[in-house]
């Protein structure tokens, strides 16, 4: 796939490795007792709202939302902000706060995420290989615990987020940078996996080698990491 010599692996998180619950689940593990049609109508406004964490990016994205994965507080602020405002019509004022806040917590939990069927055998096929693997993420609290409820957290060697370095991808390479000294190898000898263009194809500027999946259902995308396997030669 890519005439070059790869010996590590950059992956993304959410929408590559793993994806979120859909945002009627996530609505539902509030347990609310709303009429079916005002049920559609939050879920709708959710989406739109982009309030999901991993889920659908907002219609129209409120002021400061592109730098929501710099710190802890700007990823909560940025997004019980929009929890708050798509669940008002439905839950009164009186509960947005605390429901948003337990909508929030929700989507840190490893429940709420699931692996892609191929996330696994792919991980330890490097790990066997000896490949460096890191995991980059623009996000705003601590997911190796997703990793570890999955069974995958054995198979990484680095995670970079971007609140712990507060930077994140893109503009600023250095999130990549810091993942390729951390698995101890030059960019160019690095692949980066990762469903945007924009954001993880960032990597290229350093003279990474890119590999796009799409952000599919886990159920519609059985095998898109598998290429990835080709180009590695490992250690």
């Amino acid at each position: 796939m890519l005439a070059r010599m790869i010996r590590g692996v950059m992956f993304d998180f959410s929408g590559t490795l793993f994806r979120i619950e859909s945002v009627e689940e996530w609505l539902d593990t509030l347990g609310l007792d709303l009429p079916e049609a005002e049920r559609t109508a939050c879920v709708e406004r959710l989406t739109a709202a982009g309030a999901l964490p991993g889920g659908p990016q907002p219609l129209r994205a409120p002021d400061g939302w592109g730098e929501r994965d710099v710190s802890a507080r700007h990823h909560r602020t940025a997004y019980t902000a929009q929890t708050r405002a798509a669940l008002l019509p439905a839950v009164g004022p009186e509960r947005v706060d605390a429901l948003a806040a337990e909508l929030y917590e929700r989507h840190r939990s490893p429940d709420a995420w699931r692996a892609y069927p191929d996330a696994e055998a792919v991980l330890k096929e490097l790990r066997q290989r000896g490949a460096g693997v890191a995991v980059v993420s623009n996000i705003g609290w601590d997911l190796r615990p997703v990793f570890g409820r999955h069974g995958l957290d054995e198979y990484v060697d680095a995670y970079v987020l971007s609140y712990e370095l507060e930077i994140q991808k893109p503009p600023d390479p250095r999130i990549f940078r810091t993942a390729c000294d951390l698995i101890g190898l030059p960019p160019e000898q690095v692949l980066m996996v990762g469903d945007d263009v924009p954001c993880d194809g960032g990597a290229t500027a350093l003279g990474c080698a890119f590999l796009q999946v799409e952000p599919l259902p886990v159920d519609q995308r059985p095998d898109a990491l598998l290429p990835c396997l080709a180009s590695v030669t490992g250690s």
